[in-house]
């Protein structure tokens, strides 16, 4: 009797161990499939020569290399500006921006902003014509105005949300052209639905900024929020797209609605490099991924105005 039960008890522990072991190794082969991710997202640099630009960005730029994640996105408006500047100026820029920007030590996915767009304000007689017209010099600077690339099982779309309008005092608007719509569209007929997916765009697909600061009932304009944003929203319908990053404003905010997160991620410049704007100080958004999910907080990098 005696035996019997020190069989069983040997038995119970032999069965132990095995579950013990499937589960241990079941955790590591989770853990190995799924390590997760970071990465930063940084809009509305606004890089110049003037006003400690360049060392506020600087500085911006080592807390990033201290937090080290996987890749940094931006999210336009990377110079003070190319839509109202002669080509010189605008070129000093993006000469700046690229050797400042080159401290990063991972990747950077660009994003257009419309104070990448040279000659848009016409107040240097800039002809359209010209070989660096719009949207052209950034191509040429920086790459593509519209891509996509993946990483860790993510899908990430980085669009460019800003067409030329000349009426009155707008030069610009928030707008996805119709050769990014038919691109989108194609690209997403090959993505699974389950595919957890980001956009990048500069200009708001959605903001409450402007109802917050005028009223409920205070309208956007087209300078402030993208036209057709229902029109590109609709495209992801069947997908699993889960957050949209914005810029343009300087303000930040996370408006969550049926599933998406648009976080509009305030600004690396603050108030253009003249302090904290609306009391938002300056700074950028981390993002930290695990399995199909993300968290984000908005990081104040340090740096006060003298």
């Amino acid at each position: 009797m005696i035996m019997k039960t020190k069989i069983r008890i040997y038995f119970a522990a032999v069965l132990l161990t095995c579950v013990v072991s499937l589960v241990l190794n079941s955790c590591k082969q989770s853990s190995e499939e799924d390590p997760g991710f970071t990465f930063t997202f940084l809009t509305d640099i606004h890089l110049q020569p003037e006003s400690n630009a360049v060392e506020g960005f600087s500085l911006a730029i080592e807390k990033v290399n201290e937090l080290q994640p996987d890749f940094v996105i931006t999210g336009g408006d990377l110079i003070m500006d190319a839509l109202g500047q002669t080509f010189g100026r605008a070129d000093s820029l993006y000469n700046l921006y690229a050797e400042v920007s080159g401290d990063f030590t991972m990747p950077v996915y660009n994003t257009l902003g419309n104070h990448e767009l040279f000659g848009f304000n016409r107040v240097f007689g800039i002809d359209p014509t010209h070989p660096m017209y719009g949207d052209k010099l950034y191509e040429e600077r920086l790459g593509k105005r519209y891509y996509a690339f993946d990483h860790k099982g993510w899908r990430f779309y980085i669009l460019d949300s800003v067409d030329e309008f000349q009426e009155e005092s707008y030069h610009y608007k928030g707008q996805v052209d119709s050769e990014q719509l038919e691109w989108l569209a194609d690209d997403l007929s090959g993505v699974d639905a389950a595919t957890p997916i980001v956009v990048s765009v500069h200009i708001p697909f959605i903001t409450a900024q402007t109802q917050f600061h005028g009223g409920s009932t205070f309208p956007n304009s087209v300078s402030i929020v993208i036209e057709n944003s229902k029109e590109v929203l609709d495209l992801f319908s069947d997908h699993n797209l889960k957050l949209v990053l914005q810029g343009h404003l300087h303000a930040y905010e996370d408006i969550y609605v049926h599933g998406i997160h648009f976080i509009t991620a305030g600004a690396v410049s603050g108030r253009w490099w003249q302090g904290s704007r609306n009391g938002m100080e300056e700074g950028f958004l981390v993002v930290k991924v695990s399995g199909d999910e993300f968290t984000s907080e908005y990081i104040d990098y340090g740096w006060i105005v003298e």
